[in-house]
């Protein structure tokens, strides 16, 4: 499927998960970003975030991976301002840690 113009690894695996049920991580932009902020990987690309994520997460939890994350990221994590007091996850996650820190600095 790879071969095939335009597809990459995301919407190969997207195919897989989608079309027939195959465990894999499709990794768009929220996965990439979310598993980031959260300090869980630390990579440059979704390629990279899918190979990490890959060997860290039972291959049971593949197929529903990224609906959740995705629909987290459109609503919550969002790119730029991100909700962070509707966030069930902010107490772990570095990005919340950083910009709070940053408004300590800033008020103090």
């Amino acid at each position: 499927m790879l071969e095939l113009p335009g597809v990459g690894r995301k919407t190969a695996n997207c195919v897989l998960v989608y079309g027939f049920k195959i465990p894999a991580i499709p990794v768009d932009t929220h996965v990439h970003r979310i598993f980031n902020r959260l300090g869980i990987v630390k990579t440059k690309d979704p390629e990279d975030t899918e190979e990490k994520l890959s060997k860290m997460l039972d291959k049971k939890h593949w197929i529903k991976l990224n609906s959740i994350v995705v629909r987290f990221g459109q609503n919550i994590c969002l790119p730029v301002k991100p909700i962070c007091n509707h966030c069930k996850l902010k107490e772990n996650c570095n990005y919340y840690k950083e910009k709070n820190k940053q408004l300590v600095v800033k008020t103090v």
